[in-house]
């Protein structure tokens, strides 16, 4: 018996074998965390009308409510990223969920709007740190020829939970109130926590980047591709930097990515949020009754999902910076038609859900693409910044929005200008494409110039 050790790259390995059961359990645990994520982040803006009765505010005055949580996610990105390349996808992601459904049980009892404020700070810390962390796990324990509609299909948890959040909201809160609702969204991820800490297993690739016994990563391995792998040691087909993973985001090659990626981010996200936040109480301005304005704004976390799971599917079949090119420009038009649409709701309900395919379904497929811009030591940094710079965005969309109904800016003038954040986000999409093919020709150079004639004397 030789003991001749092979050397094999941890992709290939992944690419070489089908989905398993194995790699389905971390797509559906990774599902409902990015799920309870979506619920809680959506209930305050489907609470907000509540909010505003039971203590007598004004819609301006829930601005500070929705900015202290988004500053909080953002806060949680920045942190959470650099610790999940240091410590470990699973022990940040068991931590993040943790932290922000202890936190929003909390906030149910929040007697005031400056404790509950600061609560939802403190739940938006964990929040911002389990999603971008669920992407980038979610990203290395799968195959290149389906990590796109894998990873997009694991982040509709998102957008379902979102939905299930405009949902129980509008069936409960004449029954539980909004207290109810957050206390929901806090026993919930606690419940998840349990089943994380069980069932949930470390990334291959952060086991390969920390040089964790040969043995033991082939065993792992094998227990993922049903395969088996002896005298095997993996490695992973990219070169270490040897730098931090913040200093490896600004590298040279990295640096113009990492600039346009969080430009991108920031415009869509500042979307969305302003959707979550805003739209209910914007169509209570037009007449829309609460429950009513409950079920057309889940149109948009409807279409959302519908969008990011055919969109997933597209991009793995196509090129995947043209099918987010197209669909951000989509959602544009679709955007700029609810402005036109305040007296038909068949007309407004189409529009908030051709912009959920367009924006919100295009930003799972963002994620998506955004995992595979960086390499192992930095992509979870890489992933969580972005989506930091992408909270930026959204707490930039909910002070915009609740300083536009103060100006007693129009419902048709929000939504018309809320569609040139859409087409500044295709264009970096654009971009992001063009700095792509320049790296592949490049390459393509490189090879050409250090391959060595067949004649050469």
């Amino acid at each position: 018996m030789s003991n001749t050790s092979q050397s094999l790259s941890v992709q290939k390995a992944l690419d070489d074998a089908p989905i398993s059961r194995y790699q389905w359990k971390t797509i559906l645990l990774c599902f409902l965390i990015v799920a309870t994520d979506g619920l809680d982040t959506a209930a305050i803006g489907f609470i907000a009308p509540a909010i505003i009765a039971d203590w007598g505010l004004s819609r301006p005055q829930l601005t500070p409510l929705f900015i202290s949580g988004l500053i909080g996610l953002t806060l949680g990105a920045i942190i959470f990223g650099p610790l999940a390349d240091r410590l470990g996808r699973k022990k940040i992601l068991i931590f993040s969920v943790f932290f922000f459904g202890l936190m929003s049980l909390l906030s149910a009892f929040s007697p005031n709007m400056e404790t509950l404020a600061f609560l939802r700070f403190l739940t938006g810390i964990g929040l911002g740190g389990a999603m971008p962390t669920a992407i980038t796990l979610t990203s290395e324990f799968l195959p290149a020829r389906r990590r796109s509609a894998l990873v997009t299909l694991m982040f509709c948890g998102f957008t379902l939970g979102s939905a299930l959040g405009g949902v129980l909201t509008a069936q409960l809160l004449h029954l539980v109130n909004w207290h109810g609702i957050l206390v929901l969204g806090g026993v919930l991820p606690l419940a998840l926590v349990i089943m994380l800490s069980i069932f949930l297993d470390e990334s291959p690739r952060y086991r390969v980047s920390k040089n964790e016994p040969a043995q033991n990563i082939a065993a792992f391995m094998g227990k993922i591709t049903g395969k088996t792998y002896p005298n095997t040691v993996f490695h992973l087909d990219e070169i270490k930097t040897g730098k931090s993973a913040v200093t490896a985001l600004f590298q040279p090659g990295l640096f113009m990515v990492t600039a346009v990626l969080w430009l991108a981010f920031f415009m869509s996200f500042l979307i969305i949020y302003l959707f979550s936040s805003w739209v209910p109480t914007l169509l209570g301005s037009i007449g829309v009754e609460l429950s009513k304005a409950s079920w057309i704004t889940a149109a948009f976390q409807i279409g959302g999902t519908l969008g990011a799971i055919y969109l997933g599917n597209l991009m793995d079949k196509r090129n995947p910076y043209k099918v987010l090119i197209t669909s951000y420009i989509l959602g544009a038009g679709f955007i700029a038609l609810i402005g036109f649409s305040t007296s038909n709701i068949p007309l407004l309900v189409l529009g908030i859900f051709g912009a959920g395919v367009g924006i919100s379904g295009a930003q799972v497929g963002f994620n998506s693409l955004s995992a595979i811009l960086y390499p192992t030591e930095c992509r979870a940094t890489g992933v969580s910044w972005a989506n930091a710079a992408g909270r930026c965005g959204a707490i930039f969309g909910a002070f915009a929005g609740g300083t536009m109904i103060s100006w007693g800016y129009e419902f048709t003038t929000i939504f018309k200008a809320l569609a040139f954040p859409a087409l500044i986000t295709a264009s970096c999409i654009l971009v992001l494409y063009m700095f792509s093919l320049a790296k592949q020709k490049r390459a393509r150079q490189g090879t050409t110039m250090n391959a060595t004639p067949a004649n050469a004397s």
